[in-house]
């Protein structure tokens, strides 16, 4: 059959979708882009957030649409499925199947039974963490994120993960190895180490946090150049950890630290462990041992009960120019969560002034942190051409995939997945520009 695959939310559901496609590749199925063209449409969806959810709906919505033509079977996948099952199959009689977060193991299965007549249910407990013995088909192969660990045990008061991902597990290590030389070794230029808390990776399978260890195991495998680990709890680190981003030349000086807040009452109602003055020191400690790290963290605007003096907090934290990239979400009021109850609830426009007031002052941090790299030489890795510049835009180590900056590179027409090194001429906000120096070395690796 011909199938096309809808993915929607985080690079963790990119995952499980690229490993649906595996599946459905091994067995001869055959993947389609034009969705028209397609037996089978799966929407892998997202309930992070209420917007989350209302795009995941209105994606099905549409896809619904493609019943009136060549498609026989609409399959919903994820964490809507997984938490919405009954409210889906009741609301949208145009889904034919269902699959949990737990069972897309099972996607071959629910296909041939949809395409039968059945309507499918396969939601169960989640308690499934994938091995590398499924052939993944990433959609991007020169850079590609591969997961460390499923759900997570850190009970924020505001998230919905361990309602629809569970607790934390693991995978064992030398399945994470084997995965990642097997991508290497099909063109991965790029590995971006995930899980809800990566920091904790190991903990609950070997009794201690064996991410350093993961790091330097990976960085011996020479087709990979850079290795990039993304949302690190702040009391997970380390001096073993920090010493192996600092010192292992394939790892990217890179750190996502996700804080949410500064405010200790905040911190506090959102059941974030830590105190301002902890956040304060690690955040010196890591520039002070990691040369030229780049540090990105998030934050939540219009927590319940977060007065204008928190905000003001938050605010002049953020003004102190400790964080080269910031994203910034408005507290999303999700179900199922001890915030939803919480009193004081704030009200939108007053979200909304917030999140502008912290993005405007952080768009000039970042381009006075950006400065740093004029007249300098990065390596950039090409993702696709820029006819403006006759040349291509990419990304420095600087910047991960999706949710940072650009660097744009003139007078070059270097191939998708290429290291190219670029002179820096100019930082904006966010982005930077320069002309093409040179084409990087795989020796620029060596460990």
């Amino acid at each position: 059959m011909q199938i096309a695959m809808i993915s929607l939310g985080c690079a963790k559901n990119q995952v499980d979708s690229e490993l649906m496609q595996g599946l459905l590749c091994t067995r001869g199925d055959t993947l389609v882009n034009e969705h028209t063209q397609a037996d089978v449409v799966i929407v892998n969806t997202c309930s992070f957030i209420t917007a989350a959810k209302e795009e995941s709906i209105e994606a099905i919505l549409r896809a619904a649409r493609l019943k009136q033509g060549r498609c026989k079977a609409l399959v919903v996948t994820g964490c809507l499925s997984q938490r919405y099952a009954a409210e889906l199959m009741g609301e949208i009689p145009e889904i034919d199947a269902l699959v949990g977060t737990n069972s897309f193991p099972s996607i071959g299965e629910v296909i041939d039974r949809a395409v039968r007549g059945e309507r499918v249910t396969a939601v169960g407990e989640v308690a499934y963490a994938y091995e590398d013995e499924i052939e993944r088909t990433p959609t991007e192969i020169y850079s590609v994120y591969v997961k460390v660990a499923e759900g997570c045990d850190n009970i924020c008061s505001y998230c919905v993960i361990p309602l629809v991902r569970g607790k934390y597990r693991s995978r064992r290590m030398e399945s994470i190895v084997r995965e990642v030389l097997s991508l290497a070794q099909k063109g991965a230029r790029e590995i971006n180490l995930i899980a809800q808390d990566t920091t904790h990776y190991g903990c609950d399978l070997y009794g201690e946090s064996r991410l350093p260890e993961l790091l330097s195991q990976l960085s011996q495998i020479n087709e990979v150049a850079w290795l990039r680990v993304l949302y690190c709890y702040p009391d997970g680190f380390t001096p073993e950890l920090i010493g192996a981003i600092s010192s292992l030349p394939r790892v990217c000086k890179y750190i996502d630290l996700p804080l949410q807040h500064i405010n200790q009452r905040v911190l506090a109602d959102m059941n974030r462990r830590g105190t301002p003055a902890e956040i304060s020191r690690l955040l010196m400690e890591l520039r002070a041992q990691i040369e030229d790290v780049t540090i990105r963290t998030t934050f939540i605007v219009g927590f319940p009960g977060e007065t204008e003096a928190e905000f003001l907090e938050l605010r002049d934290f953020v003004a102190e120019g400790w964080f080269d990239h910031v994203g910034v979400f408005k507290y999303s009021r999700e179900e199922g969560t001890p915030a939803e109850t919480m009193p004081n609830q704030v009200s939108e426009e007053v979200k909304d002034l917030r999140y502008h007031e912290l993005m405007a002052l952080q768009q000039k941090v970042s381009q006075r942190r950006n400065q740093r790299f004029v007249g300098q030489t990065v390596d950039v890795l090409v993702e696709e051409p820029w006819p403006k510049g006759l040349g291509i835009k990419g990304r420095a180590r600087k910047d991960a995939p999706l949710v940072d900056g650009a660097v744009y590179v003139r007078d070059t027409s270097a191939s998708k997945g290429q290291l190219i090194r670029a002179h820096i001429e100019e930082a904006l906000e966010y982005d930077l520009l320069g002309v093409v120096a040179g084409e990087s070395s795989q020796s620029d690796y060596v460990v």
